[in-house]
């Protein structure tokens, strides 16, 4: 028993945790959408670390040579650009396509002692390759098509396939998806049964990413541990940050769908500052005398300033827009209206000393009796 392969599948057994609980917590996110869409980048990054880092153990004990001293995980990017971050993993899906093991360690472990452990990690290799497949194929399904119209009401998934660009006969290549005739996309009638199976196998990449990595594990931990599962090692990467949204990514002002009146000035403000600070270097090198010798430098210098103004802008336009002037909110009257409740009037809407006269008993004044 190595010291360096227990901690190293110590750690590979924290990230496999740390990857099945990411994708708990998406589940448990609800219908709020930023909470689940953060849990999902938080969940893609997990799950390629997790993967990527059973793919290099698995080499590394194939080849019997030594672990290495850390494991692969996805950094996290500082707090002020992790909204780019969390765009980032969520339009690549973490790298996971990336980190699907290839032909040459499939075939690395076919070459190696069989072993039923090593079957089911070939297995699950090939069911990730499969996966892989589905979404490099998916794509190629769809083809451009003049939909029929009934009545000008148009038909969806009727109609007649568009002719395809010369020089690319097949209806689903990118560039008949692109610039093909035809004012609607569907799947190609007689490829359906295929673009289901394709559709199947990419959506089940993340079962079987983890699912591969948990059979690595058993292997690892059968073959080098002598059966004996660790306590699990240190985490880094995003499986640090399952739970954790709010201080992932805290909730920040948005920028509004239409900016009013005082905000375009604000705005307005704010560029034409942005630009006299743009102008700077190039004012200070003209007077200088340095425009002609140094203006490649003193225009980089200026494109610096504007691309910072403009990050700036975009980070607190949206807080300092969103404290306006309050306004007294006045209710309107619902004297009458059923379901209302009536405004609750002051006590002493009158000055004391009428309160105290009205109080006080009157005292009846005779009058003289005519004569």
């Amino acid at each position: 028993m190595s010291a360096s392969w227990e901690r190293a599948i110590a750690e590979l057994l924290a990230q496999g945790l740390a990857a099945q609980a990411s994708a708990d917590r998406v589940q448990e996110t609800g219908a709020d959408i930023r909470r689940r869409t953060t849990a999902g980048a938080v969940q893609y990054a997990a799950e390629t670390d997790y993967l990527r880092s059973a793919r290099t153990l698995l080499r590394a004990h194939l080849a019997d040579g030594r672990p290495p001293r850390s494991l692969p995980a996805a950094r996290v990017w500082p707090r002020s650009v992790r909204d780019l971050w969390k765009d980032r993993v969520l339009g690549r899906t973490g790298g996971l396509w990336q980190a699907v093991p290839g032909a040459a360690v499939v075939d690395q472990m076919r070459s190696a002692p069989a072993s039923p452990l090593l079957d089911a990690v070939i297995e699950q290799a090939e069911a990730l390759q499969a996966s892989l497949h589905g979404h490099r194929r998916h794509p190629r399904m769809y083809e451009k098509y003049f939909p029929e119209r009934d009545g000008g009401v148009r038909l969806d998934g009727r109609g007649r396939p568009a002719p395809t660009v010369p020089g690319f006969p097949d209806p689903g290549h990118p560039v008949n998806l692109n610039f093909a005739g035809g004012t609607g996309m569907r799947i190609q009638p007689a490829r359906a049964e295929e673009a289901s199976r394709l559709k199947d196998d990419e959506f089940a990449v993340h079962h079987r990413a983890l699912a591969f990595g948990d059979a690595v594990l058993d292997l690892l931990v059968e073959a080098r541990l002598d059966g004996t599962l660790p306590q699990a090692g240190r985490l880094r990467g995003a499986g640090q940050w399952v739970g954790r949204e709010e201080d992932l990514i805290p909730a920040r002002a948005q920028w509004p769908a239409k900016l009013g009146g005082l905000q375009a000035v604000t705005l307005t403000g704010l560029g034409l500052l942005v630009l006299a600070f743009t102008a700077l270097p190039l004012t200070f090198g003209n007077q200088a005398d340095l425009l002609s010798h140094h203006a490649l430098l003193l225009f980089a210098a200026s494109g610096t300033v504007a691309l910072a103004g403009s990050a700036i802008i975009h980070r607190t336009g949206p807080r300092l827009q969103g404290r306006g002037p309050r306004h007294r909110r006045r209710t309107p009257r619902t004297r009458g209206v059923a379901g209302t409740r009536p405004r609750s009037r002051p006590l002493l809407r009158r000055p004391l000393r009428a309160l105290r006269t009205r109080t006080r008993p009157r005292v009846p004044v005779r009058q003289p009796l005519p004569q």
